[in-house]
């Protein structure tokens, strides 16, 4: 998108985007972006949100006020979550994962059991659905899980692409992993709105508590990619202040 912004302005059209992947469109540099903390394949937030959706069109309309690109700002909100208490009873977790623990080994064993405890359900959404989000990390979703728990050992894990930095590199891991959760809970009965599978996601599972520990792991590192996603690109400023 960001190339093809570059493109239309040229023919004298002006553009702006929203970006969900910031250094990707750091590196493409269009005319105007707009980086948004939310998850893949909601660029304006939550849905049933029309006052915070009109807020990121405001911000990402502001753009055309700058006097000169490339312009890339950060969205300052996170999507809104929704409380605990604004569902009667509907918070509970689409599946019984068992209460994930806070050792790494038995971390990723955990978030692996999750993985395969899913697949069924992730498997019924591909076949309802006719496709997918997942898969743009290039990875199968074991792979990908073991990987980002390879962050939180001794050694750092090997890089992922030679031209790819590190935190590109584990977001889009990340964002697969988020994806194949959230598309095979949303396939399970009871029509689960997206507010309570989110809130499973990170309040239930042991892939949110990896997320979390990844986090950490980010901000205190050495490499600028790396803390950029610690930063605001990980978990939900909501569920790191709630936490």
């Amino acid at each position: 998108m960001g190339a093809l912004g570059h493109f239309i302005e040229r023919e004298g059209v002006p553009t702006a985007q929203v970006s969900l992947i910031r250094e990707q469109t750091a590196a493409i540099k269009p005319p105007r972006a707009l980086w948004v903390p939310f998850m893949l394949g909601r660029p304006f937030g939550a849905p049933n949100q029309p006052d915070f959706q009109r807020r990121v069109v405001r911000a990402l309309l502001d753009l055309f006020e700058r006097p000169a690109g490339p312009v890339l700002e950060d969205f300052p909100e996170e999507a809104p979550m929704v409380e605990e208490n604004d569902h009667e009873g509907a918070l509970a977790c689409a599946v019984s994962f068992a209460k994930p623990v806070t050792d790494d080994d038995d971390l990723a064993a955990a978030m692996l059991r999750e993985v395969a405890q899913l697949a069924p359900w992730y498997d019924i959404a591909l076949k309802r659905r006719g496709r997918t989000s997942f898969g743009i990390s290039g990875m199968a979703i074991e792979d990908a899980a073991r990987y980002a728990v390879s962050y939180l050992g001794n050694a750092p894990p090997a890089p992922r692409a030679r031209d790819i930095p590190p935190g590109v590199a584990l977001k889009r891991v990340c964002d697969d992993i988020k994806t194949y959760y959230y598309e095979a809970m949303a396939a399970q009965p009871g029509n689960l709105l997206a507010d309570v599978i989110e809130h499973c996601f990170w309040h239930e599972t042991a892939a949110g508590k990896v997320f979390l520990a990844l986090r950490e792991v980010c901000l205190a590192s050495g490499d600028e990619s790396l803390r950029l996603v610690g930063k605001g690109g990980l978990v939900p400023r909501a569920v790191v202040h709630g936490r």
